[in-house]
């Protein structure tokens, strides 16, 4: 499966949405996105997984990865996340703790 991402900005706030799976293959892009939105000047990131069905090991890497980039800007990725399944992964590797995760864009915004 692929990994689709759209990116917005507002407010001084970048949004990946993103849609598929985070995996081997499609973290690859994912890193380069968040690379791209932080280099740009975007140190506040909101990650939108609703739409992601699964994220494996590399996924998570890229997350923490981008959020120690974002961290030396002063800045933070905040998750967006109701799906069992990966708040499950999530809960699993303690990144629960690391990410401050919301139900919704919204919630999130709210820096």
């Amino acid at each position: 499966m692929e990994l689709d991402i759209i990116t917005e900005q507002a407010d001084g706030i970048c949004t990946m949405s993103l849609n598929g799976e985070v995996d081997v293959y499609t973290a690859p892009r994912l890193k380069e996105t968040l690379i791209q939105q932080i280099e740009s000047g975007c140190a506040r990131i909101i990650v939108d997984l609703e739409e992601v069905g699964f994220i494996d090991s590399s996924g998570l890497g890229v997350l923490v990865g981008g959020l120690r980039r974002a961290k030396e800007r002063d800045g933070t990725i905040r998750l967006v996340c109701t799906r069992d399944n990966i708040l499950k992964i999530f809960r699993i590797t303690g990144l629960d703790k690391v990410f401050a995760i919301f139900p919704s864009a919204g919630e999130a915004s709210e820096f």
